[in-house]
């Protein structure tokens, strides 16, 4: 029988032929019933190895960063001191911290009043006004002030007297300002976080060689270490101005220390995190409720107010005030008072032109 497909060549029976793929599928014809779906060419694109391990090492170096901040800030927080300061005023508008440097001379008199034991010679109150200005204002120890209790005082009475919660109502008091958070620094804690970090860069406009502060410095700017930085913000008495020149210099000290803190060197040096941990938090005492954080957010604002223009001093009707039983004293006017620390809690006080 022959073959219907063809003739056949010499009788020999023809070979089978290989279908010719291209030739003979159609692609617009459906599927053999049954078979399964054809595979499509689309692949999936994956990212390159390179970019995947580095996403992957990305996530681990946060995790390990904000797992390290936060032992650290618990660590932190484990090492403060913290009492009953805040009076309970009614809170006034912005965020309002009381910044004090206490120095503790057992058995020595603060002043010619007679008051003894702990003194506070460094006051400053930092305030963030709602509408984001930061000003932070020294208030001289030597200011002349109405304790409550006790009458008319230097400011720096209120702390002996009373200890961190007499000291904030007296500032509440003067300032019309409702204190939120107080944080208060040993001065021998000064010295160990200077060194934590290794130094701080202070200027002076003349040379110094002052026995009772031990500050011994030339003319110009120095990096110092924890020991001279000490005496740099304790030093009045080479100094005509006395209260008033050392108010700024503790100023400059806080900018200061505060640009090296902040700087990549102490920032990305885990060991220095670990001593200006140690160091500053051994250091404070704050109010109830007040944590290493909150002393973080305190030292951002510092450093804003002091790069903004917003380091401000009191206005001073009499340097020189004799009083009757607390020698010279620092006297104000309550009229400009109220007006200079209302405008700086509704944010509107004129910023310095040099900041």
């Amino acid at each position: 029988m022959q073959d219907s497909s063809g003739p056949s060549h010499g009788g020999a029976s023809a070979l089978p032929q290989r279908p010719h793929a291209h030739a003979a599928e159609d692609p617009l014809a459906p599927p053999p019933a049954g078979a399964p779906p054809p595979r499509t060419s689309r692949r999936r694109r994956r990212a390159p190895r390179a970019l995947r391990l580095g996403a992957t090492l990305l996530v681990l170096v946060v995790v390990l960063v904000l797992g390290w901040g936060a032992g650290l800030a618990l660590w932190s927080d484990s090492r403060i001191e913290h009492v009953d300061a805040l009076s309970g005023a009614e809170n006034t508008p912005g965020t309002t911290y009381l910044i004090a440097g206490s120095d503790q001379r057992d058995g020595e008199a603060v002043a010619a009043d007679g008051t003894e034991g702990a003194r506070t010679d460094t006051i400053m109150l930092l305030h963030k006004a709602p509408g984001g200005n930061s000003y932070l204002v020294s208030l001289p120890r030597d200011l002349l002030v109405d304790i409550p209790g006790h009458g008319g005082y230097k400011l720096n009475a209120a702390y002996a007297f009373g200890g961190a919660s007499l000291l904030v109502e007296t500032v509440e008091q003067f300032t019309g300002l409702s204190v939120d958070h107080y944080v208060e620094v040993g001065f021998d804690g000064v010295a160990q976080v200077v060194d934590a970090v290794d130094h701080v860069n202070l200027c002076i406009d003349q040379d110094v060689d002052d026995e009772r502060s031990g500050l011994t410095m030339t003319e110009g700017c120095h990096d110092v270490g924890g020991d001279q930085a000490l005496a740099f913000v304790r030093a009045r008495y080479f100094d005509p101005t006395a209260d008033i020149g050392r108010q700024q210099r503790q100023q400059e000290f806080i900018g200061s220390l505060m640009d090296r803190v902040t700087s990549p060197g102490v920032l990305l040096n885990p060991l220095s995190q670990i001593r200006l941990a140690g160091a500053g938090s051994g250091a404070l005492t704050t109010s109830e409720g007040t944590g290493i954080i909150d002393v973080g957010r305190m030292g951002l604002t510092a450093r804003s107010a002091m790069n903004s223009g917003g380091t401000l001093s009191i206005p001073v009707e009499n340097p020189e005030f004799q009083t009757r039983h607390s020698g010279v004293a620092i006297q104000t006017d309550d009229a400009e008072i109220a007006a200079f620390f209302a405008a700086i809690g509704d944010g509107s006080a004129e910023l310095a032109a040099d900041g």
